[in-house]
């Protein structure tokens, strides 16, 4: 988001910075394993976040996460 929170995005058309990540729940956990959600995002995912992408909270709908712009 532009106010440099981050948040999942499952329509993928919120305003800011955005980084896809595949639906599949392995591929999810990971990116955030791995770091390269928080380097394509610039910031530090909030614990709530990072809890949803690695327990793969995500819907089958295409769609991402937001971060700071």
């Amino acid at each position: 988001m532009p106010d440099g929170t981050v948040v999942l995005d499952p329509t993928g058309r919120l305003p800011g910075r955005g980084a896809y990540v595949c639906a599949d729940p392995g591929c999810a956990a990971l990116a955030v394993k791995r770091g390269a959600v928080e380097r394509a995002l610039g910031v530090s995912l909030p614990p709530d976040v990072r809890a949803a992408l690695e327990g793969s909270i995500l819907s089958t709908d295409q769609g991402g996460i937001r971060g700071q712009e």
